[in-house]
């Protein structure tokens, strides 16, 4: 009832539709709606009897009802579940795009499947989007490593004042996955001159090497991808771990939680 009394406030006082549904996280359709039966109220209010005033006044702000019991519910078809996911996915783009208060709350998809003719229950579409989130959603799991098991790598930048000039400086960042220690170190560049010379200070900084170093799909570590998820490592990553006598994993692209970081 507040939720409704607040979009008829908000009517009366001359705001837009379209600034009542970002504000008030409700569909246009559904602001329409009341807005619509509001008008149609006060239109009957000027012709209504002493008698049914009162009856009127109070339907403006009740809350909306739903003809529920002279209907059959449908079973939930795989048309109406295409509706709903049109619904969720439309949300994610929204959160990508930073408008997160704008999507559509479960109510809001029922208002509307229901406007558009599908007549699905209300519990129905809360559980059928908490199935198809909890689907979607990617289990992550928290691994324990020995010291001096794995050592994590990655590239960062740096904005500095130098000498009164703004400068970016890229950083070399090293991370062990037992006991998070870190070692970095600045360079002008990622030529892979410097990009061995920081593996290079790191072993020294260590006073010794992990059995296995992880990197993101840089450049400087990959030379090609041979599938879907396989890589080929560069000449330089191959030579140095030879050398040093470590082994090298690759995680996927836009997967970091796949380095398998842990405290």
């Amino acid at each position: 009832m507040s939720g409704k009394f607040e979009i008829l406030k908000r009517y009366v006082e001359g705001e837009a539709i379209r600034s009542i549904a970002r504000n008030c996280q409700r569909s246009r359709n559904t602001i329409r709606k009341y807005t619509r039966e509001f008008d149609e109220a006060l239109k009957e209010l000027k012709s209504a009897t002493e008698e049914n005033k009162n009856e009127l006044i109070r339907q403006l702000v009740d809350p909306p009802k739903y003809k529920s019991v002279k209907r059959k519910r449908r079973k939930l078809t795989k048309k109406i579940e295409n509706e709903i996911i049109k619904c969720l996915k439309e949300n994610e783009i929204k959160r990508n795009d930073g408008r997160r208060k704008l999507q559509m709350k479960n109510i809001d998809i029922h208002e509307y499947l229901e406007e558009n003719g599908f007549n699905i229950g209300y519990t129905t579409v809360c559980n059928f989007t908490r199935k198809y989130e909890n689907k979607r959603k990617e289990a992550y799991i928290k691994q324990e490593y020995n010291p001096g098991e794995t050592l994590e790598f990655d590239y960062g930048e740096v904005p500095l004042i130098i000498g009164g000039a703004k400068r970016k400086l890229d950083l070399a960042l090293f991370t062990t996955a037992d006991g998070s220690c870190h070692f970095s170190r600045l360079y002008e560049n990622k030529k892979t001159v410097n990009y061995l010379d920081a593996h290079v200070k790191a072993f020294e900084y260590n006073k010794g090497v992990h059995k296995e170093i992880v990197y993101d799909n840089l450049k400087q570590a990959v030379a090609r991808f041979t599938g879907p998820n396989g890589k080929e490592a560069t000449d330089a990553l191959k030579k140095i771990s030879l050398y040093y006598g470590f082994n090298y994993r690759f995680c996927n692209a836009r997967r970091g939680n796949e380095k398998g970081y842990g405290k």
